[in-house]
């Protein structure tokens, strides 16, 4: 109490001087109300950012890496090599894949025209059913051979193909699995990676605001620079965490200027309940040191100081705890008054010597 009153004295003494306020209108300091209105209570969570897209790649066929043209941390576009096996063994496996087919396209070839003749023959009566059945068959069997032949050649270029491993799509290596002349199997990890192009944040929720949340579907999500971010439709996870009983929301995010990076921290405010409280303008606030107070106008319309409690600043109006009632006057522009002759305290003076009595005591 005797630190609040010094500091009060203190600030009585810095900006009170001067004669009584005049009666000419155009001398009257600009006021506003106390208004009542809605205040929405906001829980303030911590939630990260994270990639979209971000995976692992994985061999799929064996081999031994031959190059590694990237390394961590290196940007990539789609389609860029990342990694290359030593494919010997599937290129042979693609030249005895080609002779195959070469040598069943030839039977079939053959088989086409083995039937042509003797189906003209049967025409003429002059060969059995028997004959025909059975070059008809010749031609299907040969047939099918081809398509397998053309399939194994298809399965070996595929093969051969998976010695080349390119980015699936943009974006910066964050890991990588192998180096150079290991040997790899069908299904091990390679490279890791994440595209910047979409981000989007995650954060935790308390259980008991969940419900709330999940039917207003509205979160804010601001920088510590104080920036808000623009954000798309609010995903919420139909599980809860057996761990932390925390429900799991995510939100993408649009940001033109690239200075959102994947593990940043970003401050993300879901609202949680509404409830009614007095307003004032921000620019009604007058602080010194701990000191904050406003000017109110009294039943003569002379401003005078008081001490009020403030709560949360939103839209450029502050919230009043303490120390103002809905409808008094408040004076928007302190700052026009300090040092001026438009204020006097003498119509108080017994309130002044109590101040400086306490402070000296």
């Amino acid at each position: 109490m005797k630190h609040i009153a010094v500091l009060g004295t203190i600030f009585l003494g810095l900006v009170f001087t001067g004669s009584a306020l005049g009666d000419d209108a155009s001398s009257r300091p600009e006021t506003v109300p106390v208004e009542l209105g809605d205040l929405q209570e906001t829980l303030v969570l911590d939630g990260v950012i994270e990639a979209v897209q971000q995976s692992t790649v994985s061999a799929q066929t064996s081999g031994t890496v031959e190059k590694l043209p990237f390394d961590v941390d290196d940007s990539v576009v789609a389609g860029d090599l990342i990694v290359q096996l030593e494919g010997s063994e599937q290129r042979s496996r693609v030249t005895q894949a080609q002779g195959g087919r070469d040598e069943a396209r030839a039977a079939f070839a053959n088989a086409q025209q083995q039937f042509a003749r003797v189906e003209a023959v049967h025409e003429r009566g002059l060969v059995s059913r028997q004959e025909f059945d059975q070059a008809q068959n010749n031609l299907a069997g040969a047939k099918a051979r081809l398509e397998r032949a053309e399939a194994a050649l298809a399965e070996a270029r595929e093969q051969l193909s998976y010695t080349r491993i390119t980015a699936p799509y943009g974006g910066i290596l964050t890991e990588r699995h192998v180096e150079i002349g290991e040997s790899v199997s069908p299904g091990q990890p390679l490279l890791s990676g994440l595209s910047l192009e979409q981000l989007r944040v995650v954060v935790d929720l308390p259980q008991q605001y969940a419900d709330l949340a999940r039917r207003e579907r509205q979160a804010q999500v601001t920088l510590a620079d104080g920036r808000v971010l623009e954000t798309g439709e609010i995903t919420f996870y139909p599980y809860a965490n057996p761990a932390t009983h925390t429900f799991r929301l995510r939100m993408r995010l649009s940001e033109p200027n690239g200075s959102l990076f994947p593990g940043m921290l970003v401050k993300v405010g879901v609202p949680v309940a509404t409830r009614n409280a007095l307003w004032i303008p921000v620019s009604s606030l007058v602080r010194r040191s701990e000191l904050r107070a406003v000017f109110v106008l009294d039943d003569q319309e002379r401003p005078r100081l008081r001490q009020v409690r403030v709560g949360t600043e939103q839209d450029g109006r502050l919230e009043i705890l303490a120390g103002l009632s809905q409808g008094e006057r408040v004076v928007i522009h302190p700052g026009e008054l300090i040092g001026t002759d438009r204020l006097n305290l003498s119509a108080e003076p017994a309130s002044r010597e109590s101040v400086n009595k306490e402070a000296g005591n």
